[in-house]
């Protein structure tokens, strides 16, 4: 399911330099058409290698102007239909219309958090680098058969009491 740039939508994020798809693109695959000389349109994105798309859909959650679409699996979206994302501050609608018009929304949190928010170790103590080098330290056990914060043969609880 590569994502595809509708050109009549998009507006080159106003002509900077960098457009929001190619700056959250992981695989560097989206790039600013800038004098029209590869797609025929002028300051217009586009995805330069769409079979290597990751499928992550960074860029078209991230389209101020909702021009960035994906091509969906059939078992998903039957032919004819479409998926458009909408980005709130704090959640995304997806809205996907079928080829008999009916339409159905589903929205999700973003849960994102701002680098350096969350405590890896969840208030405990962190384990000594020269401690993590030796070997047996993520499996090895301590005393009662606990192994290094996991209750071996009980998957229900995953934090040492």
């Amino acid at each position: 399911m590569p994502t595809f740039v509708r050109t009549e939508k998009c507006d080159g994020c106003k002509g900077q330099d960098k457009t929001a798809c190619m700056y959250i693109c992981p695989h560097d695959l989206m790039k600013l058409d800038k004098d029209g000389s590869d797609t025929g349109h002028a300051m217009k994105a586009y995805n330069q290698e769409p079979e290597q798309c990751w499928e992550c859909y960074s860029c078209v959650k991230i389209c101020p102007q909702g021009a960035i679409e994906a091509r969906h699996y059939a078992d998903i979206v039957p032919l004819g239909g479409s998926v458009q994302p909408m980005r709130g501050s704090d959640s995304i609608m997806w809205t996907i219309k079928f080829r008999n018009g009916t339409m159905k929304r589903f929205k999700f949190p973003i849960r994102t958090t701002p680098e350096g928010s969350i405590d890896p170790f969840g208030g405990k103590p962190v384990p000594p680098m020269a401690d993590m080098a030796k070997i047996g330290f993520f499996t090895g056990t301590d005393n009662g058969g606990v192994m290094n914060g996991y209750r071996a043969g009980n998957p229900a609880e995953l934090i040492r009491k």
